[in-house]
């Protein structure tokens, strides 16, 4: 027991935070399992890709939410919809206070580290924050699709519980639906599409960039009182919303049986521009997503779109926009011929520089690991009506998991269980993220303070 003890105190943020997602997922196995959340047909394995799905805010799914799942398993989905959306590494820190006792200045930092925190702020401040926000924008959109939006429900109890899951799941970025064709049923209900989007995109730009507009709300004809972080994710949303709209266009327009062929334009746009948003973070859909029904150039786009991801302190996946915008930064300093980095007249740091490469990199070929043992004999289930499925389907699965999206080809239901596990693994590192995931494992050094000579190296 002492030894126990002992090794509790000495977890870091990281390894606290990697021991509290499994047990999370063990305990929430063991309860959706159950006769009072599931029905017969959800044995210990669906469970646990489901519950593993929703605190990784994924989506991915292998069973119908709606009809194999009780009302109380829905209330326990959405509850680790929450938990895993809201900030695993936030709850689990806040939690590390009270377990391990630890208030000092450098542990106060750890915190900060771990939650993409600047500065060296409490915990509790922040999480305040963090549930503040998500409870107005998640109540607002209940109210509003409740009285507008799903006016096809009869039953007011349904409608509400309805209206109130799929609000939760798309401030989370998690994608998880009541219907198995996701709202393919409401692609013409402009505002069920506009409600969840707006939602998507507030969930993905994260409190902090949220928290910013409302500070500065009666100031913002002067963008340069908002933070650089802020206006950087700003102009990456929008900017990659608009490139992924006007790419899905272009791609289906001159595909064979596109998904928008048959539309009319207004139609098109609010299709695209719809799957444009949802893509990147959240994996909700109003068409049907398959190989047959979007080109391959389109889902080589939206592969791209979902490794991108949402941004720092969102609900989202992927390697973040600022990620990007920085690397898109460094290509373009480079190709200029300067030696600094500058966005926005502002010098990014070059250990920044340095942690964008390493996050694109480590992720790059995290996935590339997942689509090889994907790729490993017959992945299939064996079951009648399972197929062979092509390498782009599977990395378009791997992204999709890895960057917690939760969009689906049709792949993960026909997996075995050899390939679901793949997925789990993605989804698990995919939250925790690959820079947290090995700290966890090596721990953080500290800075070498022995300097070396320099050597021109030719790239």
């Amino acid at each position: 027991m002492k030894r126990l003890q002992s090794w509790r105190h000495r977890l870091t943020v990281p390894q606290f935070t990697v021991v509290t997602g499994v047990l999370v997922i063990a305990i929430g196995t063991l309860v959706m399992a159950s006769p009072l959340c599931s029905t017969d047909e959800v044995g210990l394995w669906e469970a646990l890709f489901t519950v593993t799905s929703a605190i990784t805010v994924t989506g991915l799914s292998i069973i119908d939410v709606g009809t194999e799942l009780t009302l109380p398993g829905q209330i326990a989905l959405a509850g680790l919809i929450l938990t895993g959306g809201l900030g695993l590494m936030a709850i689990t820190t806040f939690l590390q206070g009270f377990v391990q006792g630890r208030s000092g200045l450098r542990h106060r930092l750890d915190k900060g580290r771990a939650l993409d925190e600047f500065g060296v702020g409490g915990i509790g401040p922040t999480l305040n924050q963090i549930l503040l926000i998500a409870a107005v924008v998640i109540g607002i959109g209940t109210m509003i699709l409740y009285n507008f939006g799903f006016t096809d429900i009869p039953d007011r109890g349904q409608r509400l519980w309805a209206s109130l899951f799929h609000c939760i799941s798309a401030y989370n970025n998690a994608g998880f639906g009541l219907w198995r064709d996701s709202l393919v049923g409401y692609q013409n209900q402009p505002v069920v599409n506009g409600v969840i989007g707006l939602l998507i995109v507030m969930g993905g730009i994260g409190w902090r960039v949220t928290n910013d507009i409302w500070v500065n709300r009666f100031r913002l004809g002067r963008l340069r009182r908002l933070s650089l972080h802020t206006r950087l994710v700003l102009r990456s949303t929008l900017a990659l919303i608009a490139i992924g709209t006007v790419g899905l266009l272009f791609t289906e327009h001159f595909a064979t049986e596109g998904m928008v062929e048959q539309m009319s334009l207004p139609h098109k746009l609010s299709v695209t521009l719809f799957q444009s948003i949802t893509t990147r973070t959240a994996g909700f859909n109003t068409i049907p997503i398959s190989a047959e029904t979007i080109s391959d150039s389109g889902l080589l786009l939206m592969i791209a779109l979902m490794f991108i991801g949402a941004s720092p302190g969102g609900t989202g996946g992927g390697i973040k926009t600022t990620t990007f915008a920085a690397l898109i930064a460094a290509t373009r300093s480079t190709l200029r011929g300067h030696d600094e980095v500058v966005v926005r007249n502002r010098e990014i740091p070059a250990k920044v520089i340095l942690k964008a490469v390493g996050v694109t990199l480590g992720s790059l070929l995290f996935v590339l690991a997942m689509a090889l043992l994907l790729g490993l004999g017959d992945t299939t289930a064996g079951t009648p009506g399972s197929e062979a499925f092509t390498f782009l389907e599977k990395l378009f699965t791997c992204i999709s998991a890895f960057a917690t999206v939760g969009l689906d080809v049709g792949v993960t239901s026909q997996l075995n269980h050899w390939g679901q596990l793949v997925l789990m693994v993605g989804m698990f590192v995919g939250r925790i993220g690959i820079l947290l995931l090995l700290s966890a494992f090596y721990g953080i050094r500290p800075q070498n303070r022995v300097g070396y000579p320099r050597e021109e190296l030719y790239i």
